[in-house]
């Protein structure tokens, strides 16, 4: 997994970083080696707004992106709460990639096998009305 943390509207210390990179790096055995994940930290100017630090993550998969948003009092709260939705929508997506497809096939029906000699016999048949 590659961890690309950065941030916006704000500056980081190197402990916001290490705590990012620490907790996100659980998500490293539910995803494959090479997989992205961009996280971006920031925070709202308004004093107003009582969970004004929040974290983003955008996850790169071979199919459809994984995003998870979190706004919280603090950046290590923020990053919590993001890492449990991601958790989330990782299995999720790890279950409909794997899982999903394994259970369609045993579910899955095949034909009954259609003798030799009702092929031979259709095959006559057309052999005929080719030459009508």
């Amino acid at each position: 997994m590659r961890l690309q943390v950065k941030a916006v509207n704000d500056s980081l210390t190197d402990a916001v970083k290490a705590y990012a990179e620490k907790r996100l790096g659980k998500l490293e055995r539910r995803l494959y080696p090479d997989t992205l994940v961009e996280v971006t930290l920031g925070r709202e100017k308004n004093p107003s707004i009582a969970n004004g630090h929040w974290a983003e993550a955008i996850v790169y998969t071979k199919g459809p992106n994984i995003v998870a948003r979190e706004a919280a009092a603090t950046y290590e709260a923020a990053i919590d709460v993001l890492v449990e939705k991601l958790e989330r929508q990782i299995e999720r997506y790890r279950d409909k990639r794997v899982e999903k497809p394994r259970r369609d096939a045993r579910q899955r029906e095949e034909p009954e096998p259609v003798p030799v000699e009702q092929i031979a016999e259709e095959l006559a048949a057309g052999d005929g009305e080719a030459a009508a």
